[in-house]
């Protein structure tokens, strides 16, 4: 059969999301052809203040890279123009002479940057911010001049302000209302926001209109004129006054307009062919800017391009959630009381919150908030369902979690959300998607939530809602990387850092009294504060403080590995991942007698029985008679391996010899996360030590120490740490700098993002540079592992492994 064309003019979030749904639903029904006016795929154009910023770059924004397209058999014509609709033969032509035929087409192109209508807009250094070439011109900008100005305090204002006042530049903000972001928040918000925004060293010019953009004989941007008179020298002007339906294409090909593409609620226009989605549209005499509504769009028009004819758009119920430099807002409804409705309002600006409450015949009308917007998704849906609040009233501003049920504002509120509460208002995911990916598909960290749901992937404002559910789900497993300015958890206002300094300086020695002290918001805590606060305490006061069995994880007290059928896997350890014909004859005939479903040589030279039923784990440890391998704990993992000179012939030292010395030392030892080390025998690196928390390369004078490592989802090179000559010396070394990790890092951070937070030269001038520091960090690691060490430690010399400082001999 021979497929229909479709073509796609528009490359951009909404048009490209109404293909991936159409690809879900008939991935065979057309041959697609897709123009873009950029030189780039589908990128997220919410993401470009990181890239203004630096955080980020063009490629860590694409969303669909060129191999999907090609993947899903699309044609794609990039820095390509259409100039023109042929309705009546079904054809677009585009400005570099392309013309191609359709059977259906989509038109998505959009909006453009509403530019001042004033004298000098034209000048050279007058710009926008709607695209990764405005980003390039500010960048460049950057480097050359010194003062910008924006006019406009919406968010591109405010985000454009901030990415060039990163980048050295002082930085005016000109906004005709009196207060920002006036369509976001009320006037109590905003001015928290302008005060937080000048303490970060912007300058703001309130009610100002711009008259005219001044310049000189080079045609080059000098100053502003306001309506006032006044004047303000500028280097650069960047416009963020709003922006306008990109309707041209549509108008000249006689497709009716109205404050964009008009079209019905299956996103046809009144040409039946030719459908339209995103902000180039008018839907019921509304267009929408919003990336949630755009996404709606895309599946009710994806439906009707597939023939499926159920779908129906009626418009959406909007909130916004952003991140304004850093700063979290939110706002919903109509949050401007007046004598219609009442108000409950809580403002700490000290503490850098504000929420405000509006109510109309007890209703939640609207809702605005500041700083603390973890209830914002609560809020909205009493908005949206118009439910009563008589009975929620006394606890309405305290957040979903002051309600009861054991639950508190943040983690448990989420996890107690119903399955179809939405998490990610510009995908339109909700919990039950992401709960159901994170079971099924075995998932552990946001980024892998962001490609199999979307969640999270577009403006970031839902992370910490997807990082709750995600530690709700799957517990201390979730690899997160903890943030030193963030609470702890919704327990507590208190962040990572500030609950460790307490623990130490107030001598809290366990749970019950640390969470008194702190006066935690939940009687017990939950599942995420709790490992976090044992780690500390025991940590922090070894041989006082005692490992709370409740506050670990199952897999930590039974000693494997929970796996998604329900069964376990068993790791035992190997030192060094060295073994003996022994101890493979017992992992043989466990295997026999358990029936193990299968039997794997893991990454890390270790062997492990995958499918053990859990009332057989204590009979299988008993029958192994070897030790844990704690491949499921916040611990060490392994020590891994290479020959090494005894029989390798580029090997110049015993790697062997030094891993089991390593291994065995360290054994038992709990940290922040998992930590993993590898010695290679030579710079060949056949032990992969450049991807481990701690590598260990032999040369012919000695070792190379290297830190920081990862070989997860993100590869983290290990950076160079120290060269030292003896035994002795690595395990002095390695030991000094695990036990700074253990006193410095925050639950759940691996080392490479603790030396990302605090700086190699930090680690180095505390362990490398600092000898008599050095002696006293390794003192105190002994010290605790004396109190830590696993119960197997004491059958070490009982093993068939080889002897601590001595070369390995077979």
């Amino acid at each position: 059969m021979k497929k229909m064309k479709l073509i796609v003019i528009g490359n951009g979030m909404a048009g490209i999301r109404t293909l991936e749904e159409l690809l879900k639903l008939d991935p065979d029904l057309y041959d697609v052809t897709v123009f873009g006016s950029e030189p780039y795929p589908n990128y997220n154009r919410i993401l470009l203040s990181p890239v203004l910023t630096g955080e980020q770059t063009i490629k860590d924004i694409i969303l669909n890279d060129l191999g999907w397209y090609e993947a899903n058999g699309i044609r794609l014509y990039l820095n390509c123009r259409v100039t023109q609709i042929n309705r009546a033969r079904k054809q677009v032509i585009a400005d570099d002479g392309t013309v191609a035929q359709y059977d259906r087409l989509l038109i998505a192109t959009g909006s453009n940057p509403f530019i001042l209508p004033v004298p000098g807009n034209d000048l050279e250094g007058v710009i926008t911010f709607r695209d990764i070439r405005d980003v390039d011109l500010m960048v460049d900008a950057a480097t050359r001049l010194e003062h910008a100005t924006v006019i406009g305090g919406g968010l591109l204002g405010l985000e454009a302000a901030n990415g060039l006042a990163s980048r050295g530049m002082k930085v005016s903000v000109v906004h005709l209302g009196p207060t920002l972001l006036d369509r976001q928040l009320d006037a109590a918000a905003a001015g928290m926001l302008q005060t937080s925004l000048e303490m970060r060293g912007l300058s703001f010019l309130m009610g100002r209109q711009t008259d005219a953009v001044l310049g000189n004989e080079q045609g080059r941007v000098t100053g502003l004129r306001f309506k006032d008179g006044s004047e303000l020298d500028t280097d650069l002007v960047v416009m963020a006054v709003g922006i306008r339906p990109n309707t041209e294409l549509a108008m000249q090909a006689g497709i009716y307009t109205d404050r964009g593409i008009v079209v019905n609620d299956t996103l046809q226009t009144y040409d039946p062919r030719i459908y339209a989605v995103g902000e180039c549209v008018s839907h019921r005499g509304i267009a929408y800017g919003l990336v949630a509504p755009l996404f709606e769009q895309a599946k009710v028009a994806a439906n009707h391009l597939a023939f499926h004819g159920i779908g129906r758009y009626s418009g959406s119920s909007t909130s916004t959630k952003l991140k304004v430099t850093g700063i979290d807002v939110f706002s919903a409804g109509d949050f401007n009381d007046d004598n219609d409705t009442e108000a409950i309002t809580l403002a700490d600006p000290v503490g850098g919150v504000y929420k405000k409450l509006v109510i109309r015949d007890n209703r939640l009308v609207g809702a605005c908030l500041y700083g603390d917007t973890v209830d914002g998704a609560w809020y909205f849906r009493l908005i949206r369902e118009a439910k009563p609040i008589a009975e929620l009233r006394e606890h309405l501003m305290f957040g979903e979690g002051a309600l009861g049920d054991t639950g508190h504002a943040g983690e448990i509120s989420v996890a107690g959300m119903p399955d179809s509460a939405e998490i990610c208002g510009c995908n339109g995911v909700c919990k039950g998607t992401i709960v159901k990916a994170i079971r099924e598909q075995g998932l552990f960290t946001v980024d892998e939530i962001k490609k199999q749901t979307k969640a999270a992937s577009s403006c970031g404002s839902c992370t910490s809602l997807v990082e709750q559910l995600l530690i709700s789900c799957i517990g201390g497993a979730a690899d997160i990387k903890p943030k030193s300015e963030k609470p702890m958890c919704g327990c507590t206002e208190f962040t990572h850092g500030q609950v460790r300094k307490a623990i130490k300086e107030q001598h809290l020695i366990s749970i019950p009294q640390a969470l008194r002290f702190l006066e935690w918001r939940t009687v017990d805590g939950c599942a995420s504060c709790r490992p976090a606060l044992n780690y500390y305490i025991t940590s922090t006061w070894p041989g006082e403080a005692k490992s709370d069995a409740q506050s670990l994880l199952v897999n930590e007290r039974v000693h494997a590995n929970i796996q998604k059928d329900g069964t376990y896997s068993v790791v035992p350890r190997m030192w060094g991942g060295v073994t003996s014909a022994a101890e493979l004859r017992r992992i043989a005939d466990v295997a026999d007698k358990y029936h193990v479903p299968m039997v794997k040589v893991t990454g890390g030279q270790r062997i492990d029985l995958l499918g053990i039923k859990k009332e057989d784990l204590p009979k299988v440890w008993k029958d192994l008679d070897m030790p844990s391998g704690h491949a499921y704990g916040k611990t060490l993992r392994t020590v891994k391996t290479c020959v090494g000179k005894e029989f390798c012939r580029f090997g110049t030292q015993d790697s062997t010899g030094m891993g089991i010395a390593l291994e065995k030392e360290l054994v038992g030892m709990t940290s922040p996360h998992k930590v993993k080390l590898a010695v290679s025998g030579c710079p060949r690196n056949c032990a992969e030590s450049g991807i481990k928390d701690i590598g260990i390369i032999a040369v012919d004078s000695g070792w190379e120490l290297y830190v920081g490592g990862n070989g997860g989802i993100k590869t983290e090179v290990a950076q160079f740490f120290a060269k030292v000559q003896t035994h002795d010396d690595v395990l002095e070394h390695c030991g000094a700098f695990l036990q700074l990790y253990r006193e410095e890092a925050f639950y759940l951070e691996r080392t490479c993002h603790y030396l990302n937070r605090v700086g190699l030269d930090h680690a180095k001038s505390r362990v490398v540079d600092d000898a008599q520091n050095r002696a006293e960090l390794y003192a105190r690691l002994k010290f605790a592992l004396s109190f830590e060490a696993d119960p197997w430690a004491e059958r070490i010399e009982k093993t068939p492994a080889r002897r601590e400082f001595e070369p390995l001999h077979v």
